[in-house]
């Protein structure tokens, strides 16, 4: 008997075949019947290391040619970090599913091991998160913050030549590359909110892919892909990505919802934000609430303003 073959999408970097590898190791726990196939694809955002994220354009930047191969049928799903999807996918595409949700929280990295409370303005202190940068600036506006790209280990390796004393980074991205040696603090949600969906591993798929979807109901995680949800729809309706700093997170008790999000200008002035909660099942009309209060309280104006620089 011909066993079938799956092929999955996804970048080369060494956390997004860690993603694709867990994906795959998943499918194979359920389909024995079935060979899944990783296929590799360079994305712009691999090509163009030298720029900061925010100043190319998040249309996409990760994602896009590795969609193209989708909607081609060169590969039969692909594998994300759920945070560099854009909230408006490629007419035929959707979000297929997800895998159980990661650590959401960022975390600190410092070769001297300092937590957040003491840094200080001689601290060079590198990101390439318009998001972790404002939330940093509202703490203490004479920070001293840099741009860094690159991979988790290429940032490693320019922090420990000197490029900076410290780094804030996705605590997930480091813990499943088993660097959390480097962690000096998982930072507090409620100080540093997270970007939106981080820590969930996403799987896109082709709309209507009867052939697929019995494979993506076997393994997506219910409550992440609520969250996932609920998070991109307060993200939508806010029109944010990575030119603006915006994120969210929310948690689920029972059958209760929470979220608390916020906006801000880059340098942390203008700074909105709120929570709300209810029951589970309202959180996508919840986020749409957040996110629809922000507005009236000036979202669209920091929104336009960033835009316009």
């Amino acid at each position: 008997m011909i066993k079938k073959n799956i092929k999955i999408g996804t970048r080369g970097s060494q956390l997004a075949l860690y993603q694709a590898k867990r994906l795959k190791s998943e499918l194979e726990n359920q389909f024995s019947d079935t060979d899944f196939e990783i296929v590799i694809i360079k994305t712009k955002g691999d090509k163009i290391l030298d720029v900061a994220l925010s100043k190319i354009g998040d249309k996409g930047l990760f994602t896009k040619e590795i969609e193209n191969a989708l909607l081609e049928k060169r590969i039969d799903m692909a594998v994300h970090s759920l945070k560099d999807l854009p909230t408006q996918l490629p007419e035929g595409l959707k979000l297929g599913a997800v895998l159980k949700r990661g650590e959401f929280r960022d975390a600190l990295v410092s070769l001297t091991g300092k937590n957040l409370a003491g840094l200080t303005e001689k601290d060079v202190i590198a990101t390439s998160s318009l998001r972790r940068k404002a939330q940093l600036l509202k703490i203490n506006p004479n920070f001293n913050i840099v741009d860094i790209r690159g991979n988790v280990n290429t940032r490693i390796e320019k922090m420990k030549n000197a490029y900076c004393t410290a780094m804030i980074m996705a605590a997930a991205g480091l813990q499943r590359l088993n660097m959390n040696e480097y962690i000096s603090e998982i930072l507090d949600k409620d100080v540093v909110i997270p970007a939106v969906s981080q820590g969930i591993i996403a799987i896109e798929s082709r709309i209507n892919d009867e052939r697929i979807e019995q494979y993506l109901q076997k393994i997506n995680d219910e409550q992440s892909y609520l969250a996932a949800l609920a998070e991109r729809k307060f993200l939508n309706v806010l029109e944010g990505g990575c030119q603006i700093p915006v994120g969210c997170y929310t948690d689920f008790k029972n059958d209760k919802f929470f979220m608390k999000g916020f906006i801000s200008k880059p340098d942390g002035s203008d700074y909105i934000s709120g929570n709300i909660s209810g029951k589970k099942e309202e959180a996508v009309q919840k986020a749409e609430q957040l996110a629809k209060s922000f507005l009236e309280k000036g979202a669209l104006k920091i929104v336009e303003y960033i835009r316009n620089l």
